[in-house]
């Protein structure tokens, strides 16, 4: 029997999140290494998985398959493809920046209320988010995947309601109220639209018999299963509006920038780097795997909705006057590119999708997490709170401008790669789309040329004259995204290396293929 590689990925994090909790309350700083440690060690078995792909080989691979709930049809069931590859990398990449910047987040902390942050959990939660996000992109069979993408909600409800930011206007009972609210409200939205999945997921099981991925796309393939075309358009919306909230699209993406506002920068970079992610993964997987005529069917009403979500969501971004809600709404913006990808039914787009899903997460990782930093020295999200910041903390605003280039897709960072393919993906096949999708560029380079303008240029503010440059662990959180995002910037090929062949699965399911040039090129 081969080594379980896939679930030891998935393992480690989750007993790490069991030792860390277990550490006695006055050892914190041991648990803080703990999670660290599983967090890396997790890091070097996502590096295994990657190494043990091969691109070129079958669609899932490193599979692993036992009986759960025999009664029902239910295994667990774990395969990859490219893009789960390239999204485990991801997630795995991401959670030690995340834990080593919230390093003092949720150190003991009295105030007036004698309130207690309980340091264990903190990171015990961020590593069963983890454990969870990983499974997910590794699970194949339906209902497991939908366990695991109910599940997670959980710990991010408590790392949202239990540990917000610490630098909030007001007392402290409106800062527990409206991390409170931001909490409720990503829990209820993401349980409708997980209850209407539910709803989706038995359908599909009394429509193929299991919930095998594998076993129904190789029936549909075969003829043995054909779904009547109202019963499969129903299944696909089930399936899609709950990774639409997910996601987050428009008009569902409501409960975002609340959860960012309120939550720490490190846990909103676990909501819109890490989390978010399932959702886009999951069209790709699920809906266009399960649901090709039904995705083709919807793809004119998803697309409009991508650009309403690309164009809104920048211009909501360019009013903001909170820091970290501003790149919530540029979140929302570049998450319509993604599903515009997506749903283009074209390679360019859908690599360009899934390269947007990597490139994003480490970009708005690099710029929420100096975001962070800088809001930690000040104690306000507030930008007009701000100004001459580049004079005091040169290394400090050098780093947020190049994560502010970077959300604005600049040629040479790795955003502008996958913003491109996305771009000319759609034009070649819906060049309208296309055209107006553009707009989105223009005001992204607004809103992020503002926030730097009005935050670190100008006459120092009185509050920031003493304000410290990046300390040593913050710059072991920086520079690593600094450069990684130079990297896939300039030499992209190793990530679309892998994503292009399951690309081809996935645009062969839905019976697509790349629409000729009008004009050949000169031989």
């Amino acid at each position: 029997m081969s080594f379980p590689l896939l679930t030891a990925t998935a393992a480690v994090p989750a007993i790490g999140a069991i030792v860390t909790a277990a550490v006695p309350a006055a050892r914190r700083t041991a648990a803080k290494w703990l999670a660290l440690l599983f967090s890396l060690a997790t890091l070097v078995l996502a590096g295994v998985v990657g190494a043990r792909f091969e691109p070129g080989g079958d669609r899932y691979q490193l599979t692993e398959s036992h009986a759960w709930i025999a009664d029902f049809g239910v295994r667990y069931e774990l395969g990859v493809d490219g893009i789960g590859v390239a999204l485990i990398g991801l997630t795995a990449l991401l959670i030690p920046f995340v834990i080593l910047a919230g390093w003092h987040d949720a150190d003991p902390q009295e105030t007036g209320s004698k309130r207690w942050r309980p340091t264990q959990g903190f990171f015990a939660l961020i590593l069963m988010v983890e454990a969870m996000v990983i499974l997910s992109f590794e699970a194949t069979d339906v209902f497991l995947f939908y366990i695991l993408f109910e599940a997670m909600l959980i710990p991010m409800y408590f790392l949202i309601g239990g540990f917000g930011d610490r630098a909030h206007a007001g007392s402290d009972e409106k800062a527990a109220a409206q991390r409170s609210y931001a909490a409720v409200k990503f829990l209820l939205y993401n349980l409708v639209g997980g209850l209407i999945m539910l709803a989706a997921v038995i359908g599909l099981y009394v429509v193929a018999g299991n919930f095998s991925l594998q076993e129904i796309a190789a029936a549909r393939a075969s003829g043995e299963l054909d779904m009547a075309t109202n019963t499969e358009r129903l299944l696909f919306l089930g399936f899609f509006f709950a990774f639409a909230v997910k996601a987050p699209l428009w008009p569902l993406h409501t409960w975002l920038p609340n959860a960012m506002g309120e939550a720490t920068a490190p846990v909103a970079v676990l909501i819109t780097a890490v989390v978010d992610k399932v959702g886009t993964f999951a069209m790709l997987r699920f809906c266009l795997g399960l649901f090709p005529e039904a995705s083709k069917w919807a793809t004119p009403a998803i697309l409009v909705l991508a650009l309403i979500s690309i164009v809104y969501g920048a211009l909501l971004a360019v009013g903001q006057r909170d820091i970290k809600r501003l790149i919530a709404y540029a979140s929302i913006s570049h998450f319509g590119f993604i599903i515009m990808g997506i749903f283009a039914m074209t390679s360019q787009g859908q690599s360009g999708a899934t390269l947007y899903m990597v490139n994003h997460g480490v970009s708005t990782a690099a710029l929420m997490l100096v975001a962070g930093f800088l809001i930690s020295r000040r104690g306000s999200r507030l930008i007009a709170d701000y100004g001459g910041v580049q004079k005091v903390a040169p290394v400090l605003a050098g780093t947020f401008l190049i994560g502010s280039l970077a959300t604005l897709s600049l040629p040479g960072l790795a955003p502008f790669v996958s913003e491109f393919l996305v771009l000319v993906g759609t034009f070649a096949r819906y060049p309208v789309v296309g055209i107006i999708a553009t707009f989105g560029i223009v005001l992204a380079a607004l809103y992020t040329l503002v926030l730097y303008q009005r935050t670190m240029t100008g006459p120092v503010k009185v509050e920031a004259a003493k304000m410290p440059d990046l300390r040593v662990r913050e710059l072991v959180v920086v520079a690593p995204l600094i450069a990684l995002l130079i990297f896939l910037g300039v030499y992209p090929k190793p990530v679309t290396d892998l994503v292009n062949p399951a690309v081809g699965h996935t645009l062969s399911d839905v019976q697509k293929k790349d629409p000729k040039p009008e004009v050949e090129a000169a031989k």
